[in-house]
């Protein structure tokens, strides 16, 4: 018995020094990415790798731009949509989450989630697609590294660069020259808010893009004035 005892203790030793070090490898990456930009992703890799299953050379679209080359009407039009708050809280919008919980309870199922630009680059940066309780837990974890790591300014930078756009399409700068032909830089607002209110969905709504979604769009218009920019 305390043979058994002892191997499962050492266990759960190794274990919890492996996911120590699995941290301090995410920690060192968001302290290395406040200063370079990432060249890739976690949603990138996994959708490069679905894409060139069904066609082995696909590659992805995506260009960085640096933060004074996006259009200010793209910044206002995505935080207005994705994150009013985004100026004031450190990583996580407790009454936004509390908004969300209500709204699902009331559809009796998950249509809202409440997350932040902040946790919303956690996840694509680091982590993947699926629901879990353990990769909220990893996403929550990470968020923190980033809020306490990044400026406000530098986090909106690497999330409008690398967030996804369309079926390959990553980045600002991608999805205006994919849908409008112009760069990131010339967008104007009604584009931007049309761009913005694809974030939730942007595969199906680059395919779909509704009365319903254009409506979205056009209160998301009239809300940019008010979106605070870092």
């Amino acid at each position: 018995m305390k043979t058994a005892l002892r191997r499962i203790g050492w266990v759960c030793a190794a274990l919890l020094a492996l996911l120590l070090l699995y941290q301090l490898w995410i920690f060192t990456l968001v302290l290395w990415w406040s200063h370079f930009n990432p060249s890739s992703t976690s949603f990138m890799d996994i959708r490069r790798d679905e894409l060139q299953e069904k066609r082995p050379n696909a590659e992805l679209r995506h260009e960085w731009v640096p933060y004074e080359r996006i259009s200010i009407h793209l910044k206002r039009a995505v935080i207005a949509a994705e994150d009013d708050s985004f100026i004031d809280h450190e990583g996580f919008d407790w009454e936004g989450i509390q908004r969300a919980l209500e709204k699902n309870q009331r559809k009796g199922r998950a249509v809202a989630g409440g997350s932040t630009i902040s946790q919303q680059l956690a996840k694509n940066l680091f982590l993947s697609p699926t629901r879990s309780y353990f990769r909220k837990a990893q996403e929550a974890v990470i968020t923190v590294m980033i809020e306490a790591v990044w400026s406000k300014r530098r986090i909106l930078e690497v999330y409008l660069n690398v967030v996804e756009w369309g079926t390959g399409i990553f980045g600002c700068e991608a999805a205006a020259r994919r849908y409008y032909g112009v760069p990131a830089s010339r967008l104007g607002a009604d584009e931007a808010a049309h761009l913005a209110v694809m974030l939730p969905n942007p595969r199906k709504y680059e395919k779909q893009f509704g009365p319903r979604l254009a409506a979205h769009a056009a209160r998301i218009r009239g809300r940019m004035a008010y979106a605070q920019v870092p």
